[in-house]
């Protein structure tokens, strides 16, 4: 790691050795496990780094916080070369105050590291699956999926800078009830071509991508009206699977989406992983048969009901194969961590599927599940409605064609993902700077004219003529990078990166309207040409991570 989050890191442990010497003096046992955690103040005034660990072991220590704090900065050591002053404030804070010098030694950090800087690397390498999207091919790709696909895809990057070995994956849901209507649809959309009158399925696909397919397939198999509507059901699945997911590889590809895996439903039931699934949890005494089903004996485990696994007419539920899928992940694949993004719809399936994974004797955590709330589009003041089921829902290949995939990609990270999300149509094609894509794209390519345009002198840099605030607000922004890709993996939560690249390109437009690059001094212009340099580095990182262009030029 690097930045502020290593100095913060290296203090946290400073505190930690400094409290373990105060308690061998005083005969104290320190909580197991407790580490000083730094925070950022929201007053400058109270220095860059912040700990209240004299507040949380004062108790402990049966003394006042603030004489505690005062001891601990009293067996601080080694940290001159980074902190200029040290003060208890308040009730028992211990504000650090970060030395100028530490400041511009990580600006030729992130000089020498260019767009490496922020990366973390961990002790041991971990493995990590995100799936996401993973769309019923029942249709092609729409506008529904597109939020979880850019909030996977960016959370995929975010852990691959934090040091894991990433998988993306799409879960392809190509068995069960939901294929069956799909067959039925096109099989009827296929009879009406000849028959106008033929019945279609009441809870049938009405989208005209149903009735585009049925038609091609005629054009194709002129030969197929001869078969029975079964036969033709089955066979119009067959082929409607195959070109969806032909589609979505196409549309999911211009989105910025390449998956690693795509792992078919139906593998499962075909491998019998279902059935070994459910053997298992009975292994585990974890179910029991009740009218012919066999049941999952989920209020054991802390669930309001128990779920049915296996039907009375011995065909399995969809919540037996989402086990035998997570046990794929977690037992054979043996990934350390799993990480589904869902829409909120699923909310309730969440502590269910957990606590199967652990009646089958595996830690619940090691999945975790990012809940994601719905998109509203909007153009001027009216909503843009969309329904599948209606057959006039707006699809992802039609939405990128409107609306250019940069700011579609940075926009549906702008807020939490289990926040809803109003995306304005005309606000989001904008090339100004209330665009908030444009606007730190504009700082990438206003930063590129610079480097193009100003000619460098032939003089050492002196950073020590970096003396404006905001060329050190610009250098202090900079090195909260691998705070945010943390923060971004732990909360797993996109929008940290995005809320790190805004602020980072608003600090160097004020560094930009404050300070001219071009001056009198040599050894300032190249000091602050390097300046630029640096943030161009960490600009396009970050951009990187979003699956966002940094143009040149605009």
């Amino acid at each position: 790691m690097s930045g502020k989050l290593s100095l913060e890191t290296y203090l946290s442990e400073k505190v930690g050795q400094a409290l373990r010497t105060i308690a061998t003096e005083n005969g104290v046992d320190l909580p197991a496990g407790f580490t000083a955690v730094m925070e950022t103040p929201k007053d400058e005034k109270n220095g860059d780094v912040s700990c209240n660990a004299a507040m949380q072991l004062a108790k402990v220590f049966r003394t006042n916080p603030k004489v505690l704090a005062d001891r601990i900065i009293e067996n601080l050591g080694g940290i001159d070369d980074y902190v200029e002053r040290v003060e208890t404030a308040g009730p028992g804070f211990i504000n650090f105050y970060i030395s100028r010098q530490w400041y511009l030694n990580e600006l030729k950090a992130v000089l020498d590291e260019k767009t490496d800087y922020g990366s973390i690397v961990p002790e041991k390498t971990r493995t990590i699956d995100v799936e996401y999207v993973s769309a019923n091919p029942t249709g092609p790709p729409h506008i529904g999926n597109a939020r979880g696909g850019v909030i996977g895809d960016v959370l995929a990057n975010v852990y691959a800078k934090s040091g894991w070995k990433v998988t993306k994956e799409f879960y392809l849901n190509d068995y069960g009830n939901q294929i069956k209507k799909f067959g039925e649809s096109l099989m009827a959309r296929f009879r009406q071509i000849s028959d106008p009158g033929f019945p279609f399925p009441e809870d049938g696909y009405q989208g005209k991508d149903i009735t585009e397919l049925a038609e091609k397939f005629a054009s194709d198999h002129p030969e197929a009206s001869g078969l029975s509507d079964g036969e033709l059901a089955d066979a119009l699945s067959s082929y409607g699977l195959e070109a969806n997911v032909a589609n979505m590889h196409h549309v999911l590809d211009k989105y910025g989406i390449r998956y690693d895996v795509w792992f078919p439903e139906s593998d499962l039931h075909k491998s019998g992983a279902v059935e070994q699934a459910v053997e298992l949890l009975r292994s585990k005494g974890a179910v029991y048969e009740k009218d012919g089903a066999v049941w999952f004996k989920a209020t054991d485990y802390d669930c309001e009901k128990d779920e049915v696994l296996i039907r009375a007419n011995g065909i399995p539920t969809y919540f037996a194969s989402d086990i035998a899928y997570h046990l794929n992940k977690l037992a054979e694949r043996n990934f350390d961590l799993a990480v589904n993004v869902w829409g909120a719809d699923h909310h309730g399936h969440v502590h269910r599927l957990k606590m199967a994974i652990k009646a089958c004797g595996i830690d619940p955590d090691r999945l975790q599940v990012v809940l994601m709330q719905l998109v509203h589009l909007v153009r001027g003041a009216k909503t843009v409605k969309m329904s599948k089921r209606r057959g006039d829902s707006v699809t992802l290949e039609e939405f990128l064609g409107e609306v250019p995939l940069d700011a579609v990609r940075y926009l549906f990270n702008t807020t939490n993902p289990n926040s809803h999300l109003i995306l304005d149509l005309d606000m989001a094609i904008k090339n100004s700077l209330e665009n908030p894509v444009f606007y730190v794209q504009y700082a990438h390519a206003r930063i590129c004219s610079i480097l193009r345009n100003v000619k460098r002198a032939e003089v050492t840099a002196d950073y020590g003529k970096l003396t404006d605030k905001t060329e050190l607000e610009l250098i202090k922004q900079m090195t909260c990078y691998s705070s945010a890709i943390l923060n971004a993996a732990e909360e797993f939560d996109p929008s940290k990166i995005t809320k790190f690249v805004y602020d980072l390109a608003s600090t160097f437009h004020s560094f930009y309207n404050a300070c001219r690059v071009s001056n009198d001094d040599p050894a300032l212009t190249n000091a602050r040409l390097d300046l630029c340099l640096a943030v161009r580095y960490v600009l396009e990182s970050a951009l990187d991570l979003l699956g966002v262009s940094a143009p040149e030029e605009m």
